[in-house]
């Protein structure tokens, strides 16, 4: 029995995973990540209290340019020997900038170490806040499994700075807590940061996809199934129903899993998902 249960959220995480992956947003992938035990409770990481792990931006840059076409890496390198060039008074400027064509193309990490250099500099409650949603953002896509505890370590250090700065920001509070929940300190004091938010804005999509994720990958499913059925009366969306539609099938409605994947198709719109959901749906029928 205990063996089917743990080779049925295997099942579950491989597929959150594909979607992740189809998507590419952090409120599709929530806190599940490739390789993850299938435990009812997730192990803790490297505790937030550790000093952030040091990152190269030079390493960082020259791994994004091999990602990219050779006409934005050269573009980047330049503007890059602006930024050490820049006086002192320029370097927020040209840091912004590096951002943003960071961004653009879709290379979250460099973007963050220069959001980051931003934010020391500016001390503001969205300084911070943009630099950790960055992090995030990098942590979810990098399958570096050395680099990403360095990402997640620097997205609670940003979100505790925008803590510092106003400890009733709700954004702050959900960043700080997903950073919590996926690896850096004990879960449930990440779950208590994001219960709170939802208690004072119970229609934050953020908090309550984190929450919703996390049910599932602790095998809370008929949890996950209201959480996700409350998500989706506010906005619905692709990856909300796709988390509902594994949690139904966690539990054998297949007629309710199919139906929510089949929403979850039409509204991603997304080819290699389609087929994914296609081959999903043949299956859950063939059990019927």
């Amino acid at each position: 029995m205990l063996n089917n249960i743990r080779s049925k959220q295997i099942i579950i995480i491989g597929a959150i995973v594909l979607l992740g992956a189809f998507l590419f947003t952090r409120d599709i992938k929530g806190l599940v990540k490739p390789k993850e035990q299938t435990s009812n409770v997730p192990a803790a990481g490297p505790m937030a209290s550790e000093a952030p792990q040091p990152i190269s931006l030079e390493e960082v840059s020259a791994s994004g340019k091999t990602l990219i076409s050779p006409n934005f890496a050269a573009e980047i390198t330049s503007l890059e020997n602006a930024f050490k060039a820049a006086a002192d008074k320029d370097k927020i400027a040209s840091a912004k900038v590096l951002a943003q064509k960071w961004d653009d193309v879709e290379q979250s990490a460099p973007s963050a170490l220069y959001l980051e250099i931003i934010a020391n500099q500016e001390k503001t409650l969205n300084s911070w806040l943009v630099t950790g949603d960055r992090f995030l953002k990098a942590f979810d896509s990098s399958r570096d499994s050395l680099l990403q505890p360095a990402l997640l370590q620097r997205a609670n250090a940003a979100y505790t700075n925008a803590m510092s700065i106003d400890s009733t920001s709700n954004d702050a509070k959900t960043g700080l807590g997903i950073t919590i929940v996926d690896g850096l300190g004990m879960p449930m004091k990440g779950i208590a940061l994001l219960m709170d938010v939802v208690k004072k804005d119970p229609k934050n999509l953020k908090a309550n996809m984190s929450l919703g994720t996390f049910a599932i990958k602790s095998g809370q499913f008929d949890k996950a199934i209201t959480r996700f059925n409350n998500i989706i009366t506010i906005k619905p969306s692709p990856d909300a129903y796709f988390y509902l539609a594994t949690a139904y099938e966690s539990l054998g409605k297949n007629t309710d899993a199919i139906d929510a994947y089949l929403k979850s198709k039409k509204l991603a719109a997304n080819p290699k998902l389609s087929k994914f959901i296609d081959d999903k749906v043949l299956e859950l029928k063939s059990k019927n």
